[in-house]
């Protein structure tokens, strides 16, 4: 849409607020609401200005100064709002320079796009998402000086099995509950959350999203997945942030809270977001070949560029001390570099529904929705993208089940770090492939390290953990 047709959709239904909405440096949605009378060709050609030191990881409060510069193209009814409400998603500016902010993380998912177009190697490239997220009926947490605790319950957990309630005088207990590990596919009344789901989907195709199905996950206690068809890089990082939003909005509007968190149950399957990618030129999709399950040897060499720089992808991919609890040996998690067709042990896995040109594809599976999308995808592209230049071998696939291999042949298996902060290690060592076509700046990138290693490494190293009163109370 151009600006004057987002102006007159405003009149035409009339609008009574319009939505700004954009996303601060660790991936979380912010925004600012506007009357219809500020919403001219200027706005969209200058921004609206606000305080940039208040954002996580934005600019301090000597250069606080920011503006916000709204996408026509993202338009959109917001149908969260009981006021008529109008969605745009925004690009942030440095009112100074008039130049876009380096650390606005769809202006790197943009220069990551055209870094690609310019490249030679393709002109587009293709991102599917699986994002999954828990819907708990609550959840409570606190931390001070002298006790921490947190507390999640869900009616559909199986730890509620011998709950009873009383009906007619008589007590009864619903003795339909997903058991550990067991939630995957089952129908109602098993599966609780079917039409909370359903109605997320139906929320989500009115911003425009193409959906392909919603389904209960593994786990007890409400996991669920929603598979939005795949789109460009922007796009669809644009997507993940408005299907968070929806998601958390419809969860609480039916008294419920949802969360992206990796790892919020002990003992059952976490929250992953394997993350289907491919690259096309001149509408071919170039990944497809006759190699090893029919891939191209740039397909091989992107896979080598995501091994090789894994560790510190997932600073950006897997960037919560809590995606560690998750990405585990020996669990459910994929946690070894390697490359296989179908086997979901391997962190690289190329599905095998459909052998054919347009469906070839690798799913990297290490990635969770904690991730900012813009950064996640954008630092696999270039991932990738190295590979490619530098025709990095990924080795043989491994077809076989990785997580019964022998101690012996476990060790010649690199394996993800088991941290953050060796994570973050990891991208402080190995981040000049970021940097290409400044699509990442080293300012960026500092950014992040110091705001990960300040706000999250650390305070969660000072703090006694509950269970170490367990360990050691009595020793």
């Amino acid at each position: 849409m151009t600006p004057q047709e987002v102006i007159k959709l405003i009149a035409d239904e009339g609008v009574q607020i319009i939505d700004l909405k954009f996303t601060d440096l660790p991936g979380t949605l912010q925004h600012v609401g506007v009357p219809p009378n500020e919403v001219t060709e200027d706005l969209f050609a200058n921004g609206t200005g606000f305080d940039g030191s208040s954002i996580r990881g934005f600019q301090t409060i000597d250069e606080s100064d920011m503006l916000i510069v709204p996408d026509p193209n993202t338009a959109v009814i917001d149908p969260v709002y009981n006021i008529k409400t109008l969605s745009l998603l925004c690009n942030i500016r440095d009112p100074l320079t008039g130049s876009d902010y380096s650390r606005d993380p769809r202006y790197v998912a943009q220069k990551a796009e055209a870094y690609l177009a310019s490249s030679g190697i393709g002109d587009t490239s293709y991102w599917g998402p699986e994002a999954e997220f828990f819907i708990f009926d609550s959840a409570r947490f606190d931390q001070d000086a002298h006790s921490a605790f947190y507390s999640v319950d869900s009616d559909e957990g199986i730890w509620n099995a011998s709950n009873e309630y009383q009906l007619d005088g008589k007590t009864r207990s619903k003795g339909y509950r997903p058991r550990y590990k067991g939630g995957y596919f089952p129908v109602p009344p098993v599966d609780t959350l079917s039409d909370i789901r359903s109605e997320m989907v139906i929320e989500m195709q009115k911003f425009g999203m193409t959906i392909e199905k919603q389904h209960h996950e593994v786990a007890t206690a409400g996991q669920g997945e929603i598979d939005i068809v795949y789109d460009t890089l922007t796009k669809t990082a644009d997507n993940i942030m408005i299907y968070k939003y929806l998601v958390k909005n419809v969860a609480a509007k039916h008294g419920k809270t949802a969360t992206f968190m990796p790892k919020p149950l002990f003992g059952d399957n976490g929250t992953g977001m394997h993350t289907h990618q491919s690259i096309w030129r001149d509408g071919e999709n170039i990944f497809w070949g006759d190699g090893y399950a029919h891939m191209s040897d740039t397909m091989k060499y992107y896979i080598g560029g995501l091994l090789k720089h894994a560790p510190a992808l997932l600073a950006f991919a897997a960037p919560t001390t809590n995606s560690y609890r998750r990405l585990v040996p020996g669990y459910e998690a994929p946690v070894n570099l390697a490359y296989s067709s179908r086997n979901r042990s391997a962190c690289c896995r190329i599905p095998a529904y459909f052998d054919t040109p347009p469906s070839k594809r690798i799913e990297f599976r290490c990635p969770d929705p904690t991730a900012n999308p813009y950064f996640a995808f954008s630092a696999m592209l270039l991932a990738g993208i190295d590979g490619i230049r530098n025709q990095i071998d990924p080795g043989d696939p491994l077809d076989v089940d990785l997580y019964d291999l022998s101690p012996e042949e476990a060790a010649n298996v690199q394996q993800v770090p088991g941290s953050l902060e060796e994570t973050l290690d990891a991208l402080e060592d190995d981040h000049e492939f970021l940097l290409t076509g400044d699509v990442f700046t080293s300012d960026l990138i500092e950014t992040w390290l110091d705001y990960k290693r300040t706000n999250e490494v650390d305070e969660i190293r000072l703090r006694p953990h509950p269970y170490e009163f367990f360990l050691y109370y009595d020793a």
